[in-house]
Protein backbone atom coordinates (compact mmCIF):
# COMPACT_ATOMS: atom_id res chain seq x y z
CA UNK A 1 0.00 0.00 0.00
CA UNK A 2 2.82 2.40 0.92
CA UNK A 3 4.60 1.65 -2.34
CA UNK A 4 1.41 2.25 -4.35
CA UNK A 5 0.83 5.54 -2.52
CA UNK A 6 4.41 6.58 -3.21
CA UNK A 7 3.98 5.81 -6.90
CA UNK A 8 0.74 7.79 -6.96
CA UNK A 9 2.47 10.77 -5.33
CA UNK A 10 5.24 10.56 -7.94
CA UNK A 11 2.65 10.64 -10.72
CA UNK A 12 0.88 13.64 -9.18
CA UNK A 13 4.21 15.44 -8.77
CA UNK A 14 5.06 14.90 -12.44
CA UNK A 15 1.58 15.94 -13.57
CA UNK A 16 1.55 19.11 -11.46
CA UNK A 17 5.00 20.03 -12.78
CA UNK A 18 3.71 19.57 -16.33
CA UNK A 19 0.67 21.73 -15.59
CA UNK A 20 2.84 24.52 -14.19
CA UNK A 21 5.04 24.41 -17.29
CA UNK A 22 1.97 24.37 -19.56
CA UNK A 23 0.40 27.46 -17.97
CA UNK A 24 1.73 30.48 -19.93
CA UNK A 25 1.37 33.04 -17.14
CA UNK A 26 3.75 31.09 -14.89
CA UNK A 27 7.31 32.08 -15.82
CA UNK A 28 8.94 30.83 -12.63
CA UNK A 29 9.59 27.21 -11.73
CA UNK A 30 8.19 26.42 -8.26
CA UNK A 31 9.41 23.23 -6.62
CA UNK A 32 6.68 20.59 -6.33
CA UNK A 33 6.55 18.09 -3.47
CA UNK A 34 3.70 15.63 -2.91
CA UNK A 35 2.81 13.51 0.09
CA UNK A 36 -0.43 11.54 0.35
CA UNK A 37 -1.94 13.63 -2.45
CA UNK A 38 -1.12 16.94 -0.76
CA UNK A 39 1.00 19.24 -2.92
CA UNK A 40 3.48 21.71 -1.45
CA UNK A 41 4.79 24.48 -3.70
CA UNK A 42 8.01 26.25 -2.72
CA UNK A 43 10.41 28.65 -4.38
CA UNK A 44 10.41 32.20 -5.71
CA UNK A 45 7.84 33.68 -8.09
CA UNK A 46 7.88 37.07 -9.80
CA UNK A 47 4.52 38.43 -8.65
CA UNK A 48 1.41 37.84 -6.55
CA UNK A 49 -0.74 36.94 -9.61
CA UNK A 50 1.84 34.34 -10.64
CA UNK A 51 1.76 32.88 -7.15
CA UNK A 52 -2.05 32.66 -7.22
CA UNK A 53 -2.03 31.13 -10.72
CA UNK A 54 0.51 28.49 -9.69
CA UNK A 55 -1.56 27.47 -6.68
CA UNK A 56 -4.72 27.20 -8.79
CA UNK A 57 -2.93 25.28 -11.54
CA UNK A 58 -1.70 22.70 -9.03
CA UNK A 59 -5.14 22.45 -7.45
CA UNK A 60 -6.91 21.54 -10.68
CA UNK A 61 -4.74 18.49 -11.34
CA UNK A 62 -6.58 15.21 -10.88
CA UNK A 63 -5.63 13.42 -7.64
CA UNK A 64 -4.54 16.55 -5.75
CA UNK A 65 -6.27 16.71 -2.36
CA UNK A 66 -4.89 20.07 -1.22
CA UNK A 67 -2.22 22.62 -2.07
CA UNK A 68 0.11 24.18 0.48
CA UNK A 69 1.51 27.48 -0.78
CA UNK A 70 5.00 28.21 0.54
CA UNK A 71 6.08 30.31 -2.44
CA UNK A 72 7.65 33.74 -1.99
CA UNK A 73 7.40 36.79 -4.25
CA UNK A 74 11.03 37.43 -5.02
CA UNK A 75 10.95 41.03 -6.24
CA UNK A 76 8.92 44.04 -5.19
CA UNK A 77 9.25 45.36 -8.73
CA UNK A 78 8.32 49.00 -8.04
CA UNK A 79 11.54 50.87 -7.55
CA UNK A 80 11.27 53.73 -5.08
CA UNK A 81 7.65 53.09 -4.05
CA UNK A 82 7.21 53.33 -0.28
CA UNK A 83 4.52 51.65 1.77
CA UNK A 84 2.70 54.99 1.89
CA UNK A 85 2.86 55.27 -1.91
CA UNK A 86 1.50 51.75 -2.29
CA UNK A 87 -1.31 52.47 0.19
CA UNK A 88 -2.40 55.56 -1.72
CA UNK A 89 -2.30 53.67 -4.99
CA UNK A 90 -4.28 50.77 -3.53
CA UNK A 91 -6.94 53.09 -2.12
CA UNK A 92 -7.32 54.82 -5.47
CA UNK A 93 -7.61 51.48 -7.24
CA UNK A 94 -10.37 50.31 -4.88
CA UNK A 95 -12.26 53.56 -5.55
CA UNK A 96 -12.26 52.60 -9.24
CA UNK A 97 -13.37 49.00 -8.68
CA UNK A 98 -17.10 48.86 -9.35
CA UNK A 99 -17.84 45.69 -7.35
CA UNK A 100 -16.24 47.02 -4.15
CA UNK A 101 -18.56 49.23 -2.03
CA UNK A 102 -17.37 52.82 -1.71
CA UNK A 103 -15.53 53.62 1.54
CA UNK A 104 -16.13 50.11 2.91
CA UNK A 105 -12.53 48.90 2.72
CA UNK A 106 -9.54 50.22 4.65
CA UNK A 107 -6.00 49.67 3.37
CA UNK A 108 -2.82 49.24 5.40
CA UNK A 109 0.58 48.51 3.85
CA UNK A 110 3.55 47.22 5.78
CA UNK A 111 6.72 45.82 4.20
CA UNK A 112 4.93 45.94 0.84
CA UNK A 113 2.16 43.61 2.04
CA UNK A 114 -1.37 45.01 1.76
CA UNK A 115 -3.87 44.27 4.53
CA UNK A 116 -7.56 44.87 3.89
CA UNK A 117 -10.02 45.48 6.73
CA UNK A 118 -13.64 46.58 6.89
CA UNK A 119 -17.10 45.13 6.36
CA UNK A 120 -18.83 44.26 3.08
CA UNK A 121 -22.13 42.53 2.31
CA UNK A 122 -21.12 39.79 -0.12
CA UNK A 123 -18.24 37.35 -0.41
CA UNK A 124 -17.73 38.34 -4.07
CA UNK A 125 -17.07 41.92 -2.90
CA UNK A 126 -14.40 40.66 -0.52
CA UNK A 127 -12.83 38.67 -3.33
CA UNK A 128 -13.06 41.60 -5.75
CA UNK A 129 -11.12 43.88 -3.41
CA UNK A 130 -8.25 41.41 -3.04
CA UNK A 131 -8.24 40.58 -6.74
CA UNK A 132 -8.09 44.25 -7.76
CA UNK A 133 -4.99 44.81 -5.65
CA UNK A 134 -3.19 41.53 -6.26
CA UNK A 135 -2.07 42.85 -9.66
CA UNK A 136 -0.51 45.98 -8.16
CA UNK A 137 3.14 46.38 -9.09
CA UNK A 138 5.52 46.37 -6.16
CA UNK A 139 3.58 44.36 -3.58
CA UNK A 140 4.56 41.11 -1.89
CA UNK A 141 1.05 39.96 -1.03
CA UNK A 142 -2.51 40.80 -0.02
CA UNK A 143 -3.93 39.79 3.37
CA UNK A 144 -7.71 39.85 3.20
CA UNK A 145 -9.27 40.49 6.63
CA UNK A 146 -12.56 41.84 5.29
CA UNK A 147 -15.59 40.52 7.16
CA UNK A 148 -19.16 40.06 5.99
CA UNK A 149 -22.13 41.91 7.40
CA UNK A 150 -24.37 39.44 9.24
CA UNK A 151 -27.86 40.59 8.28
CA UNK A 152 -30.35 39.34 10.85
CA UNK A 153 -33.18 39.81 8.35
CA UNK A 154 -31.67 37.39 5.81
CA UNK A 155 -31.90 33.64 6.40
CA UNK A 156 -29.89 31.15 4.38
CA UNK A 157 -32.14 28.86 2.34
CA UNK A 158 -30.71 25.34 2.56
CA UNK A 159 -32.84 24.15 -0.38
CA UNK A 160 -31.40 26.98 -2.47
CA UNK A 161 -27.80 25.91 -1.80
CA UNK A 162 -28.65 22.28 -2.56
CA UNK A 163 -30.38 23.28 -5.80
CA UNK A 164 -27.36 25.36 -6.85
CA UNK A 165 -25.08 22.35 -6.29
CA UNK A 166 -27.39 20.18 -8.41
CA UNK A 167 -27.24 22.73 -11.23
CA UNK A 168 -23.45 22.64 -11.38
CA UNK A 169 -21.50 20.04 -13.26
CA UNK A 170 -19.47 17.97 -12.68
CA UNK A 171 -20.56 17.96 -9.03
CA UNK A 172 -22.38 14.85 -7.80
CA UNK A 173 -25.05 16.46 -5.63
CA UNK A 174 -26.06 13.09 -4.16
CA UNK A 175 -22.62 12.80 -2.52
CA UNK A 176 -22.72 16.27 -0.91
CA UNK A 177 -24.61 17.22 2.23
CA UNK A 178 -25.57 20.78 3.19
CA UNK A 179 -26.25 21.96 6.74
CA UNK A 180 -27.02 25.50 7.84
CA UNK A 181 -26.22 26.88 11.29
CA UNK A 182 -27.14 30.54 11.60
CA UNK A 183 -25.22 32.28 8.83
CA UNK A 184 -22.74 29.45 8.28
CA UNK A 185 -23.04 26.70 5.67
CA UNK A 186 -21.40 23.34 6.34
CA UNK A 187 -20.56 21.09 3.41
CA UNK A 188 -20.04 17.39 4.02
CA UNK A 189 -19.62 14.26 1.95
CA UNK A 190 -17.24 13.40 -0.89
CA UNK A 191 -16.01 14.95 -4.12
CA UNK A 192 -13.62 13.62 -6.74
CA UNK A 193 -11.05 16.40 -6.88
CA UNK A 194 -9.83 19.56 -5.19
CA UNK A 195 -11.33 21.52 -8.10
CA UNK A 196 -14.79 20.11 -7.27
CA UNK A 197 -14.20 20.94 -3.60
CA UNK A 198 -13.45 24.56 -4.50
CA UNK A 199 -16.47 24.71 -6.80
CA UNK A 200 -18.80 23.55 -4.03
CA UNK A 201 -17.20 26.09 -1.72
CA UNK A 202 -17.85 28.91 -4.21
CA UNK A 203 -21.48 27.87 -4.57
CA UNK A 204 -22.01 27.94 -0.79
CA UNK A 205 -20.41 31.39 -0.49
CA UNK A 206 -22.75 32.72 -3.18
CA UNK A 207 -25.87 32.13 -1.09
CA UNK A 208 -27.51 35.25 0.35
CA UNK A 209 -26.78 35.78 4.03
CA UNK A 210 -23.71 33.55 4.24
CA UNK A 211 -20.90 34.86 6.43
CA UNK A 212 -18.98 31.61 6.76
CA UNK A 213 -18.49 28.27 4.99
CA UNK A 214 -17.22 25.16 6.78
CA UNK A 215 -15.97 22.93 3.99
CA UNK A 216 -15.62 19.40 5.32
CA UNK A 217 -15.79 17.76 1.90
CA UNK A 218 -13.41 14.83 1.53
CA UNK A 219 -11.68 14.06 -1.75
CA UNK A 220 -12.32 10.41 -2.58
CA UNK A 221 -9.11 8.61 -3.44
Amino acid sequence: MTQMMHQSDQLIQATVSDELLYTPSIDSHPTVAVRDGIVTLTGDVASVPERITAERAAGRVWGVKAVIDQMVVRSAGASGASDADLARSATAMLDLTVDVPTNAVQVEVRDRTITLTGVVTWHFQRQAAARALSHSRGINGVTNKLTLNENANVSIVKDGVEAAIRRNTPLDASAITVDVHGHTVRLGGCVRSSAERRQADRIAWAAAGVTGVQNDLIIAS
